[in-house]
Formats: C-alpha cells, sequence, structure tokens
C-alpha cells in the first residue's frame, strides 16, 4: 500500500488542517523539551542552556528564511515583514503574543502566554532561564528577515515579570 502525506492532507478540511498546526506545533514543543532536558541530565543545566542557545540561534534563521520564502517577503523589508514572519513561528500557534507598540523604527513585542512556561509551573518547577538563548533566537530571526533590525530584549526569564507576560522584547531600525 502506498502512502502519499500530501495527498491525506489535501482530503483534510481547513478545521482538521488547523487542528493538525496545532497538534504539530505541540509535537514539535515537546521534542524542544525533551531534548533539552536530555542534555541537561547528563551535561547539566548551564551547558544544557548553552547548546540549546546555539541551536536556537541556527533554528531561529532556518524558520525565518524558510517564513520568508513561504511569504514572499523580500529582505529588508522593515518592521511589517518582521511582524508577519512572527505570526508565522513554530509556537505561535501555542501562545498568546501580541505588537503593543509599533511606529516606523520600533516595535515592542510581547509574549502573554508560554507553552514552556506554563508546563513548568504546573509541574512545580521554576521558570526556565531562557533569556540568554532567547537573545539569540529572536535577534538571529530578526536579523534574517532584515539585516538593520536590532534586537533588546527588555523582560524574559530569569528576569521578573508581571503576570500578563513572560518576556518582552524590543525590535528597532
Amino acid at each position: 500500500m502506498k502512502i502519499d502525506g500530501l495527498k491525506k492532507l489535501e482530503l483534510l478540511s481547513k478545521k482538521e488542517l488547523i487542528k493538525l498546526v496545532q497538534d504539530l506545533s505541540k509535537r514539535w514543543v515537546a521534542h524542544d523539551g525533551t531534548w533539552f532536558q536530555c542534555i541537561e541530565k547528563n551535561y547539566g543545566l548551564d551547558e544544557a542552556v548553552k547548546i540549546d542557545g546555539e541551536s536556537w540561534d541556527r533554528f531561529s534563521k532556518i524558520e525565518a528564511a524558510r517564513i520568508m520564502k513561504f511569504l514572499k517577503i523580500t529582505p529588508n523589508s522593515g518592521l511589517p515583514a518582521l511582524i508577519k514572519a512572527l505570526e508565522l513561528r513554530q509556537y505561535y500557534f501555542l501562545n498568546k503574543q501580541e505588537v503593543i507598540e509599533l511606529n516606523e523604527n520600533k516595535m515592542i513585542f510581547r509574549m502573554n502566554t508560554c507553552r514552556v512556561q506554563t508546563a513548568r509551573r504546573r509541574k512545580g518547577m521554576q521558570e526556565f532561564p531562557c533569556k540568554s538563548v532567547g537573545i539569540l533566537e529572536y535577534s538571529g530571526f530578526a536579523k534574517t528577515i532584515d539585516s538593520r533590525i536590532k534586537t533588546r530584549c527588555l523582560s524574559c526569564p530569569p528576569d521578573n515579570h508581571p503576570d500578563e507576560y513572560f518576556c518582552m522584547w524590543e525590535f528597532t531600525i
């Protein structure tokens, strides 16, 4: 029996496709988490965070380039292109995020819910100190979209933050 995955997708309804994208996103986050936990178990938290940062630095650039190709975004298209690209990141379909300030030269972006941090809270664990990884991730993603964009972390664990968000980032041109 021959299996054709693309033909299978064509048979799904829009509602089923949306559900599938959300489920694939959950699987991706689960894989990221299990990978990290294996590295942490074998090499310790500091080394795991270092390797995680290297991985996210590479992955975020690949993800940005693929999204640009999918959306037909030309390089150096500014902050509007960054917003469009952020809306197609893998975890966009799982987390609530928003742009809270936008003008021609500056954008403030907030991650209001975070599946990873919420799961850790639910398990009674401390928040994951993702700031160093996030700096590499968001900087690489934004620079791939537009090489003029500078990224600054305004708040990210282990920083203290209010309950209404987990991290906040400033992008400027």
